[in-house]
């Protein structure tokens, strides 16, 4: 029985992310019918339930306002003060006086006359001046005492070409290099600026009087009848339908009751997925990281379709959402992946175009991923996989355009490149599922094929440093993988478990039987407490290993559990035989645990156990593997080592049953082979 803290914690989750893609989806109402230009009318005949005015395109609207900026010709603003502050400045500098030289009155009013006609004409910044012939703009509005005027650019100065005209128009009377030596730079200042907010204000004025339509059809006028193609002026009726029926959807208090349907759709769906998992994934639905890693990967595809859809960033096919179902598929079971999948693009479908066609195809792709991938334990697979998702798009878009249209020159050839962008994009699973495992702790397929490698350094160690071990290692593999494959659990996961369970051994390879050599038992000159320290600290060991290599937690679970907490057998009942009368601390023959709380470790610590104490009878008959099998598992029900796991009777009853099978299997009792008669009449033997 599930916890009920647990319950409403996975509860408010789905809310949660009902209410997060509730709040991205957009606030429009939804637009009852979808178009294409170029395509067929689906639906019965429409006519204007109003006024509708035909509005224009944004790209006509965009290329009337580049009209009006290229054609507009900007304001500047005359600066009166500026002619006669430099004329006074000029009559200061040369004022009358005895010390001056004679005739330089006649050069300062000479001066005086130029710079009155020049500013009145008016100097312009340089800048400016480039400014406007790199626009190709030959008149502009003079604004003076608030009255504008529109002139040619050519009639005004810069300061270099008013110099030039003051040195240039020069009387014979005057000397011009007596002219020159009077700075008149020094006088010549800009007097015409641009005035932006002017400029900008007008603009602005122009670009909103712009007409935002082009015509009107009227309420009850025919717009499309069913099957007709859509040519460019429909597509504009249609479209200017859209925006109006849009535009009545706003306001506060629509908004609001549109939000409040799109949340109550959406928890519907989600509640739905909830369901589900409550009900077949349990181990998904009370499990708090399994429902945020569920719910991220929704809530992700369904805010990454609303973007892409309203902001036009490009088709909606590019998206891959089959890496959904791949990457479910990696840490979870195939109906699981599967279903998520179809809430995932069914919540997708409520801003996808066209969105029946979008469904369909996105069923299809998930489907086509559950069967491809049905065992993961390759690389290879993926690719397969990617390759096949390609396929199914290219043949569902092929047959439902035929379908549609029914001629081979309307299909948008164009969507198969989307749809090979989606398979480059497919060939990033891989990756994604690397990084994942990483930031929820899960272990896939792939990294379990990989890790049961014998070749790995800690296996290949495990070998070399105790053979024993290794051995009994991969016998125990062998029967724990038949036996979950039995009771339905995760058998590559256990087989790899089994595999690591025992690496702690290595640290003292000689103090385990299997290891040993000759006969000698280091034990025999130890204390018993001293030895059973010494084999429960291979657990230890093995963990502290597992941690250092970066073995998943996954696997290092099945090193801290295959002994529980149960005890040294060996060495506590030889204490207890030997010193019956004295007290025994029962934690120095006791093993750490945690117990099993897995169907996978349950059945390691059962095959452990078995294939241990097997290597003790001394014949293998059918009453003595059942005896064994039956003794071993028996006293570990009875020590309550297995009550944590969620295996049942039966399914402990198909595992003694499949051990038996195999022990009988595995230390079968080979025949012997008579060798040919010789003149000596040897009848020796030889075994094999």
């Amino acid at each position: 029985m599930k916890s009920r803290k647990t319950t409403i914690q996975s509860i408010a989750y789905f809310i949660i992310t009902a209410m997060l893609i509730a709040y991205f989806f957009p606030r429009e109402g939804k637009f009852r019918y979808q178009f294409f230009e170029g395509k067929p009318w689906k639906y019965g005949l429409l006519t204007a339930p109003v006024d509708v005015p035909i509005y224009k395109t944004e790209d006509e609207l965009n290329a009337e306002k580049d009209t009006i900026r290229k054609r507009f010709e900007p304001y500047y603003r005359v600066n009166s003060d500026v002619k006669n502050i430099q004329i006074e400045k000029l009559n200061t500098d040369f004022k009358p006086s005895a010390t001056q030289k004679p005739g330089s009155v006649a050069y300062v009013r000479y001066i005086n006359t130029q710079l009155s006609k020049i500013y009145d004409k008016g100097i312009l910044l340089p800048s400016d001046i480039e400014e406007l012939k790199q626009k190709e703009q030959t008149r502009i509005y003079i604004l003076k005492n608030n009255l504008s005027e529109l002139k040619n650019i050519k009639d005004f100065y810069s300061t270099k070409s008013a110099y030039e005209e003051i040195i240039d128009k020069t009387p014979l009377t005057l000397d011009k290099e007596v002219l020159k030596s009077y700075n008149i730079n020094n006088y010549l200042v800009e007097n015409i600026t641009y005035d932006k907010d002017m400029s900008e204000r007008i603009l602005n004025e122009q670009i909103q009087r712009i007409p935002l339509s082009t015509g009107i059809i009227q309420a009850g006028e025919r717009i499309v009848d069913r099957g007709e193609i859509i040519d460019g002026r429909t597509f504009n009726a249609l479209r200017s339908l859209k925006i109006i029926h849009e535009t009545k959807s706003g306001g506060n208090q629509r908004t609001g009751v549109i939000w409040a349907g799109q949340l109550i759709l959406v928890f519907g769906i989600l509640f739905c997925c909830a369901i589900y998992l409550a009900t077949f994934s349990p181990e998904i639905f009370y499990n708090r990281r399994n429902v945020l890693f569920i719910l991220l990967f929704i809530l992700s595809f369904c805010i990454l379709s609303e973007v892409v859809v309203k902001y036009d960033l490009t088709n909606i096919y590019v998206i891959p959402y089959a890496i959904m179902p791949i990457i479910v598929r990696t840490f979870f079971r195939s109906h699981t992946a599967l279903f998520t999948h179809l809430i995932t693009v069914l919540l997708c479908s409520l801003v996808a175009p066209f969105a029946h066609e979008f469904l369909l195809m996105q069923i299809i792709t998930g489907i086509v991923v559950i069967f491809t991938l049905k065992e993961l334990t390759q690389r290879s697979q993926l690719l397969r996989c990617a390759f096949f998702i390609l396929l199914s798009y290219i043949l569902c878009y092929l047959s439902l355009s035929l379908y549609q249209e029914g001629d081979l020159n309307k299909i948008n050839w164009l969507v198969l490149i989307f749809f090979g962008i989606n398979f480059i994009l497919l060939m990033f699973s891989y990756l994604l599922i690397y990084v994942l495992e990483k930031m929820f702790g899960y272990v896939s397929s792939i990294t379990l094929v990989e890790l049961s490698n014998i070749n790995t350094p800690i296996l290949k160690k495990l070998s070399e440093t105790a053979p024993g071990t290794f051995q009994h290692s991969m016998n125990v593999s062998i029967l724990a993988a038949e036996a979950t494959a039995k009771v339905g659990g995760d058998v590559q996961l256990v087989r790899t478990g089994a595999l690591y369970h025992d690496i702690g051994k290595m640290v003292n390879p000689a103090f385990f039987t299997e290891n040993q050599k000759g006969g000698v038992n280091p034990h025999d000159n130890l204390p018993f407490e001293e030895s059973a320290q010494i084999i429960i600290s291979h657990v230890t060991e093995g963990v502290k290993m597992a941690e250092k290599a970066k073995l998943p937690q996954a696997i290092i679970n099945f090193i801290r559990t295959h002994h529980g907490t149960g005890k040294t057998k060996y060495f506590y009942n030889s204490y207890k035989n030997a010193y019956p009368d004295q007290p025994i601390d029962e934690e120095l023959f006791t093993y750490p645990g945690p117990n099993p709380y897995t169907k996978e470790t349950g059945v390691l610590m059962m095959a452990d156990g078995v294939e241990a104490a097997s290597r003790s009878l001394s014949e293998y008959t059918d009453e003595s593997i059942k005896g064994l099998v039956d003794k071993i598992i028996d006293g570990q029900i009875a020590d309550n080592l297995l009550q944590n796991t969620p295996l049942t009777f039966n399914d402990i009853s198909i595992t003694k049953a499949t051990f038996i099978d195999k022990l009988k299997t595995m230390n079968h009792t080979r025949i012997s082979y008579p060798d040919l008669k010789t003149k000596n009449n040897d009848k020796t033997k030889i075994r094999y």
